[in-house]
């Protein structure tokens, strides 16, 4: 897959299914439905343990997942980045959501994924 090629929007049209998906089950801290899009490398680090502890805590601070807006896709030949605003019910202000979209054997995966 070359990414490169691809305009901002096709890639956003795959990310942002992909984000949504992964904002909800985390949400309600389905590990199943969080994980199903991702790599193996970032499977082996987001255990169910860990996913728990991670929303518990964010959930505390910050609240739940509200709107989300792109702000930049960066490609290159073999993964895209994708970056968005994100904002959060509890806490103020403008946080950053990212994404390391890539395709193994023809399926589109995550293979890195943060909110700060």
């Amino acid at each position: 897959m070359n990414f490169d090629k691809m305009t901002d929007q096709e890639i956003l049209d795959i990310a942002n299914p992909l984000m949504d998906n992964l904002m909800d089950a985390s949400t309600v801290i389905d590990h199943a439905r969080h994980v199903r899009d991702f790599t193996d490398r970032i499977k082996k680090i987001v255990t169910e343990e860990h996913l728990q502890k991670v929303c518990k805590q964010y959930q505390k601070e910050k609240g739940f997942f509200t709107t989300r807006e792109p702000v930049a896709v960066f490609k290159r030949p073999e993964s895209a980045a994708i970056i968005w605003k994100q904002w959060f019910t509890k806490a103020q202000g403008e946080f950053v959501a990212e994404m390391l979209l890539v395709n193994q054997n023809g399926k589109y995966l995550v293979d890195h994924v943060v909110v700060f």
